[in-house]
């Protein structure tokens, strides 16, 4: 057999591998959450929205929520202001919040263009449009941090209009309270509540980490698959620390309603997410309800 049969022949069986897959999350609702440094470089970037398109094509239902920390603290440097963050969270008064308004809907609709790009039809939405995310105000362990929103409530129909459709959603984390002021929004929290509103199958956070450690100055005790009680006692030893802790608190909640499966995966790693959803290895750390869940 020449090399170049053999080449073809591999690729075949990577199609052949990833059809169970295909076949198993047919029509089902992936929420993907899109942010960090993959973000920033634009052939990631690309290469992220073309794994997501691939993704509507074989027949899931994906939704992506993107974030854009690091784009907004770019900003608001060329317009003077400081960016401040508390337990993690950006401090958020008027100016950053209009600042932050403005990145994020310019990121939104660069997303939403290189999506249509690839033949599919995506509409970009901000939490604002039609009360998508209703909030209230967000408090960091009592102390106030500005225009900082908690959601309490995500009218999820208006998704499911979209993807029944026939249109990729994408997210952007604004949302409104009762009087209609608007807030920042933590793209983790929403991409969680969004997953948990629409009963999805899977959420996969994509950022800037390469999954779960054990010990995170042990690079060789990186978990590959958990269940939420491994996470919760991974938890309970203190070891979790940082932006890792309310993530993973995130996973659990989220397949403690219903969520099957999450993804915590290096967005800078090339085709992450599908190599993770289509292959027996996959890659980053995958969280599961029970031990013995396919």
């Amino acid at each position: 057999m020449d090399k170049d049969m053999q080449q073809y022949l591999e690729k075949a069986e990577v199609l052949i591998e990833a059809l169970p897959y295909i076949q198993r999350f047919n029509r089902k609702i992936i929420v993907v959450k899109y942010g960090g440094s993959a973000m920033i470089d634009e052939e990631l970037q690309k290469k992220v929205i073309k794994d997501v398109t691939l993704l509507k094509l074989t027949g899931f239902k994906p939704i992506i929520v993107h974030g854009g920390g690091k784009e907004i603290s770019r900003w608001l440097g060329k317009v003077g202001l400081e960016s401040q963050f508390m337990n993690g969270l950006r401090v958020t008064d008027a100016d950053t919040m209009e600042v932050a308004e403005m990145v994020l809907n310019k990121i939104n609709k660069d997303l939403v263009r290189m999506v249509e790009e690839l033949g599919v039809r995506a509409i970009g939405i901000s939490g604002k449009d039609g009360a998508l995310l209703k909030v209230n105000k967000k408090y960091s362990n009592g102390q106030d941090i500005g225009f900082v929103g908690d959601i309490k409530e995500v009218n999820g129909q208006i998704l499911l209009d979209l993807l029944e459709k026939d249109f990729l959603p994408i997210v952007c984390p604004i949302g409104v309270d009762d009087d209609y002021n608007t807030y920042n929004i933590n793209a983790d929290d929403a991409a969680y509540a969004i997953a948990k509103a629409m009963n999805a199958e899977k959420l996969a956070f994509l950022s800037d980490i390469d999954g779960v450690y054990r010990d995170y100055n042990d690079k060789s005790s990186l978990v590959t698959r958990m269940t939420i009680e491994e996470a919760k006692e991974l938890i309970g030893t203190g070891n979790i620390q940082g932006g890792m802790l309310p993530k993973l608190q995130n996973c659990i909640g989220a397949i403690e309603n219903g969520v099957s499966r999450v993804h915590i995966l290096d967005g800078r790693i090339p085709h992450c997410l599908l190599l993770e959803i289509f292959t027996k290895k996959g890659i980053g750390t995958a969280i599961v309800k029970e031990e013995d869940q396919d």
